[in-house]
């Protein structure tokens, strides 16, 4: 029996309730709700996972945009709830999976999937904006990190090479010059040389 199934047969129960004089109030339906369906999700399972992936996505999308911004996803998700008002790209929620789905969803659900993006993200790919130390090319003493600078440049190329016992990636990049050069060992040993650009 999958959720949906659950969901139906518990409010066939709250419909029958009220037909023979014991209406439940909609606290009481959506504790009972919760409860029930709570207690069909394993341990650790992440409702997240129910989601299709394209769904998951916009649903990260908005969380994302919404911690940037300094407000509670699911608050603003409740408000919209409550005045009755769409919720833009994320109304499916409202509309597919309803208030006991989102109270299972906890940070910890939503920041596993943001991590795994950010992982993938370390990554870089043509026509990315990274920014790059200047311990690249010149000597910057370690223990004067006032010396290091960093200049803005754009990914115009990546070749993987590999030469027998070891491999690396090799990174192109042009500066808002027009210059170019390219970064030997950027997810190696010059790592520690770039990060990506944030304006």
């Amino acid at each position: 029996m999958n959720q949906a199934e659950i969901k139906a047969i518990l409010e066939a129960a709250i419909l029958r309730c009220s037909q023979v004089g014991y209406p439940l109030n909609e606290q009481q339906k959506e504790i009972l709700l919760e409860t029930v369906l709570d207690s069909f999700n394993p341990i650790g399972q992440n409702p997240l996972d129910e989601l299709s992936m394209e769904e998951r996505q916009i649903l990260l999308d908005f969380i994302f945009e919404q911690e940037q911004k300094n407000l509670s996803w699911k608050a603003s998700l409740l408000n919209d709830w409550l005045n009755n008002k769409d919720s833009g790209n994320v109304q499916f929620i409202r509309e597919s999976y309803g208030i006991g789905w989102l109270n299972r969803v906890q940070p910890i659900h939503w920041k596993e999937y943001l991590e795994q993006i950010s992982i993938t993200r370390e990554k870089l790919q043509i026509g990315d904006r990274i920014e790059v130390s200047n311990r690249l090319w010149e000597w910057v003493q370690e223990n004067n990190l006032l010396t290091q600078e960093w200049y803005v440049c754009q990914v115009v190329g990546l070749k993987d090479i590999e030469d027998g016992e070891s491999s690396y990636t090799n990174c192109l990049i042009r500066f808002e010059n027009g210059a170019e050069f390219e970064i030997e060992g950027i997810y190696q040993w010059n790592k520690v040389n770039w990060r990506f650009f944030k304006p």
